[in-house]
């Protein structure tokens, strides 16, 4: 399986002088992984998707999968996606209605010129390994929506590409499925040893799937990371916000370094002391400059000197997911268990653990992680 390269990227629509869909990106996907492509409607995944396959042509720079460059703009090479060796696995699943699912997977083998026992060989193989066996003799209006994906990614898989490109291929199954469709591309990605890309715009979705998550903005990389290091250790509050249910807390603050790796910070009418894991370069100076971001399950409730009012709880069996607003703010915390709590009853809260990130308010960036003490 190939390594993927994406040197200096850029892709822009119309003139010259048009915005960029995607902005000077660099990017290595390694063998065997699975890569997922996240962010909002509009932010270029899809775009970068496509011209890692050939379907879009990039505007500059250089794309390089395995050995061989596929796209360079000042070479002017620009191989098509028929040469690249790899697998489309789009948003509808566009099976041949006309054709049984055994013909459906079968198809494009025959148009490769696969010998008759070999595709029945590898036809085969794919229903077992999609575990849809019994289905082989249906046409895809005999089939649930979980079926005919499963249909669909063994037609896919079966010529045995070198990369496998996924376009928000869950987006049409209910809830239900997609959690078993998560699972089942989960199996898929260990057992064929394949390196997979997969465009979504689902956060949970990156979460569970990926080895590396890819996060873009308005046609720029935000963040390139395993998904847990996305999660801990957000690049800016871009990432913070996105990844993330329920969503992080953000809490202004005002900050003046006090050390190194320490600062004091003025929030919700308190004095903290902040200290960090690294240095706190890069902080502007002046009121309200920073943000404190605090993951709810790092707000304990019941506890601590800190004090709000509940402004809402919504129980979910497992957890309850509660709102407090404290001096104007609103905070937010996962509680676990089966508890549910009054609205307006007085809540007790403090802020624990050594997780709690350091944002710089101007830039954006995140410049520390670390734990807080009232002072």
């Amino acid at each position: 399986m190939p390594k993927i390269v994406l040197e200096h990227i850029t892709k822009r629509f119309g003139s010259n002088s048009g915005a960029n869909a995607v902005q000077d990106l660099n990017m290595v996907i390694e063998d065997r992984e699975f890569i997922t492509l996240l962010g909002p409607s509009g932010c270029g995944k899809t775009t970068t998707l496509r011209m890692i396959a050939g379907l879009e042509t990039p505007t500059e720079g250089r794309i390089t999968i395995g050995d061989t460059v596929v796209f360079d703009s000042k070479e002017s090479i620009n191989i098509s996606p028929a040469k690249r060796d790899i697998g489309f696995l789009f948003q509808n699943y566009a099976l041949w209605p006309h054709m049984t699912v055994y013909q459906n997977i079968s198809f494009g083998l025959e148009n490769l010129g696969w010998a008759r026992d070999r595709i029945r060989e590898r036809v085969k193989e794919m229903l077992a390994l999609l575990q849809i066996e019994s289905f082989e003799k249906r046409y895809p209006s005999e089939l649930s929506g979980g079926q005919q994906q499963r249909v669909a990614i063994a037609r896919t898989l079966a010529p045995a590409p070198k990369v496998l490109f996924m376009d928000e291929p869950l987006s049409n199954l209910d809830a239900k499925l997609r959690l078993e469709m998560r699972t089942e591309l989960k199996r898929l990605h260990a057992s064929t040893d394949s390196t997979f890309v997969y465009v979504t715009h689902d956060q949970l979705e990156a979460m569970t799937l990926a080895t590396h998550v890819c996060l873009m903005n308005n046609g720029l990389l935000q963040q390139y990371a395993p998904p847990l290091s996305v999660y801990n250790d957000p690049a800016n509050l871009f990432a913070a916000e996105f990844v993330g249910s329920p969503t992080m807390n953000f809490i202004p603050a005002s900050a003046e370094k006090t050390g190194a790796n320490t600062a004091k910070l003025t929030a919700l009418g308190h004095t903290f002391l902040f200290e960090g894991n690294e240095p706190l370069e890069g902080l502007q100076e002046g009121k309200d400059n920073a943000v404190l971001g605090v993951r709810p399950e790092f707000v304990h409730l019941e506890e601590g000197e800190l004090s709000g009012l509940v402004y809402a709880a919504l129980p979910a069996g497992m957890e309850t997911t509660v709102q407090l607003k404290a001096e104007g703010q609103l905070i937010t915390s996962v509680k676990f268990g089966g508890v549910d709590y009054t609205v307006n009853t007085p809540m007790n809260f403090t802020f624990v653990g050594s997780g709690l990130l350091f944002f710089d308010k101007a830039s954006g960036k995140k410049l520390s992680k670390g734990s807080v003490k009232l002072a």
